[in-house]
């Protein structure tokens, strides 16, 4: 059956002008995005078969061209769309961590480190600097590893640190394997870094692991 012969509070696009698009599925939200299915398959019915068949709406934005491509319905048009459209959410996520401002939420930070890290097939070890107000003065990527590991060296952190003037650092790396559960090396490296720092008066805030959740090692009372 069509869309267009569907109920109007079931049809995707009435459903988020009437209720917001929290309160659609995944598969709703990457039919409107589709906006058409393929022949014999309507928009919601061909989002759900992508579902299927990629596990999960983060694998499918994460797909390299040849990868999404080889998708029944999917193309080069398709994915550049796609990709526009997660780039502009990076960009909104980020506008909460510009240069210049206080950290004034740790969720909108929380949501920035995720969407920075948490697609990556390798581990980074990135660094928010910060200012004696906390205002962010960069947000830099500092270490890149392989899929389970990246060596971190405390004094090229040190060195950047004192580079920018930054009196606090917030650290964040991911572990591609989704799960975020901190690993005894990224409890010993924080403990190095955070002596490190403290020898020129640099406070560490807080280190984010990154996966399919996110731990913070300042609220597990690891720092």
């Amino acid at each position: 059956m069509a869309i267009t012969d569907w109920p109007a509070e079931e049809r995707p696009r009435e459903k988020l002008l009437q209720k917001g698009p929290s309160h659609l599925t995944d598969a709703e939200l990457l039919a409107i995005f589709l906006r058409t299915g393929i022949k014999g398959t309507n928009a919601v019915e061909m989002a759900k078969l992508l579902l299927r068949e990629y596990g999960s709406l983060r694998s499918l934005l994460a797909a390299d061209l040849e990868r999404f491509c080889r998708s029944k319905g999917l193309g080069t048009a398709k994915y550049v769309q796609l990709q526009a459209t997660v780039e502009m959410a990076r960009r909104y996520l980020s506008e909460a961590v510009k240069r210049g401002e206080e950290i004034t939420s740790v969720s909108a930070v929380r949501d920035y480190l995720k969407i920075r890290l948490r697609d990556y097939q390798h581990e980074v070890f990135a660094c928010l600097f910060l200012d004696n107000r906390h205002r962010i003065i960069q947000y830099k990527e500092m270490f890149t590893g392989t899929i389970d590991g990246a060596s971190v060296y405390p004094r090229e952190v040190v060195k950047q640190a004192l580079k920018d003037n930054a009196a606090a650092v917030i650290f964040a790396h991911n572990h591609p394997s989704g799960i975020a559960e901190p690993s005894d090396a990224d409890k010993r490296i924080t403990q190095r870094l955070s002596d490190a720092l403290g020898l020129v008066d640099i406070r560490v805030l807080d280190h984010f692991v990154i996966g399919d959740e996110v731990i913070s090692f300042a609220e597990r009372g690891l720092l």
